[in-house]
């Protein structure tokens, strides 16, 4: 059965909640709203007050999780600095759910390379996840979306590793690669099935640089503004972002997919959806 990916070309906060109102899917209880909170230096990640209407709407906490590495978020104290420095706590309450151990443990065991999941230990006070997502390329995954924040994003820092290492933190820059990839797919499993379903997942094609949000020195975009995408499927809203930026006429679309191509970027989307927690068919629907 394809899933269902709602479809914008305007972007601006009150179309986020639009569309979110128009996906019928009301998350309950307490809101754990997945964010990046920006390297510092970086000139291309959402800005907290983009994403205000939509965070206040459901009323969320914005959580976030330390990096694994050298930079101004792989700490707790230099996280929480660059925390406020870009905002985020003026506007809402912040949980930075890995700031102190031990970290919680999620089993994956259908997983094809990991067979469990290191996640901030904070996690455990939220009922549902927004998991909102800037769409752009990646340095390692070839892009960053819903997958990459449900893995990478949600994991704790020496879940990171241990997610780049594909099960061996020790070689976490020099894994096989497409087994790291994989161990995303197999970590992004684990955090949907904890939240059983309850999980409501926004990839915005803004800004779209070849390098992440995690990058202090990052390209400027290098292809227009595509739009916002809404779904319950987080496979399905990568995958639809993939094809939208592939059936782009914008000739800035070749250094994206090069970027993209030569990580196997794809093969995240594959190893998600043989592990069967979503669908890479899809109906998209323009709003």
């Amino acid at each position: 059965m394809k899933s269902k990916v709602y479809y914008s070309k305007e972007i601006t906060p009150e179309k986020i909640v639009e569309m979110y109102k128009k996906l019928g899917k009301e998350l309950n209880g307490k809101v754990a709203v997945k964010v990046h909170s920006g390297e510092q230096g970086n000139q291309n990640f959402l800005t907290p007050e983009f994403w205000k209407p939509m965070i206040e709407y459901v009323h969320g906490t914005v959580v976030e999780c330390n990096t694994a590495y050298e930079g101004e978020r792989n700490t707790t104290e230099k996280h929480l600095k660059t925390i406020e420095k870009h905002g985020w706590n003026q506007y809402f309450d912040v949980d930075l759910m890995d700031a102190e151990g031990p970290d919680m443990e999620i089993p994956v065991p259908e997983g094809k390379v990991i067979q469990k999941d290191f996640v901030g230990k904070n996690l455990a006070n939220y009922d549902s996840m927004l998991v909102l997502s800037h769409f752009k390329g990646h340095p390692m995954g070839g892009f960053g979306g819903a997958l990459k924040q449900l893995s990478i994003g949600v994991a704790s820092s020496a879940g990171k590793a241990y997610i780049h290492g594909a099960g061996e933190p020790e070689n976490m820059w020099t894994s096989e690669h497409d087994l790291f990839l994989e161990s995303m797919a197999d970590a992004a499993s684990a955090v949907v099935n904890y939240f059983k379903g309850n999980m409501v997942f926004v990839n915005v094609m803004k800004n779209m640089s070849v390098d992440c949000d995690c990058c202090a020195v990052a390209e400027d975009p290098c292809i227009a503004d595509m739009g916002i995408l809404i779904s319950l499927d987080p496979i399905a809203i990568d995958q639809a972002c993939i094809d939208l930026v592939y059936g782009s006429d914008d000739p800035g679309k070749d250094h994206l997919i090069e970027r993209i191509e030569s990580r196997n970027g794809i093969h995240t989307v594959e190893a998600a959806a043989e592990l069967g927690f979503g669908s890479r068919e899809y109906d998209l629907i323009q709003l």
